[in-house]
């Protein structure tokens, strides 16, 4: 299991994201410590980069948005939230996406 998350009871799961929020593309930008460090092209005004990180984790693992929820974190780069109706094979596979996208429907080739 990846050190960024941990089961949180059947098929939910907790992540632990550090945001950089005002970057130029939304993407995955790989491990930060325990966590997984989330570019974000939203800015971190008015929750604009906590919709945007919902709305991305959402898109990239192909669920409802309201199976993705903010659990700590709200006015922090270091946040905690919770998946629902995920498996941990679809989160391992997070690091995997071309993350340029929101939308998230393609998945990178690996060489």
């Amino acid at each position: 299991m990846g050190d960024w998350f941990r089961a949180g009871g059947e098929d939910v799961f907790l992540l632990t994201l550090h945001i950089q929020p005002g970057a130029k593309k939304s993407e995955i930008a790989g491990c930060h410590g325990d966590a997984l460090k989330i570019r974000l092209a939203a800015p971190p005004v008015d929750g604009k980069a906590n919709t945007a990180l919902l709305a991305a984790l959402a898109a990239w693992l192909r669920l409802p948005k309201r199976a993705v929820t903010l659990k700590s974190g709200q006015t922090s780069r270091h946040k905690i939230v919770r998946v629902e109706g995920v498996q941990e094979a679809d989160l391992q596979a997070l690091v995997d996406l071309p993350l340029s996208s929101l939308r998230g429907t393609q998945r990178r080739s690996n060489p």
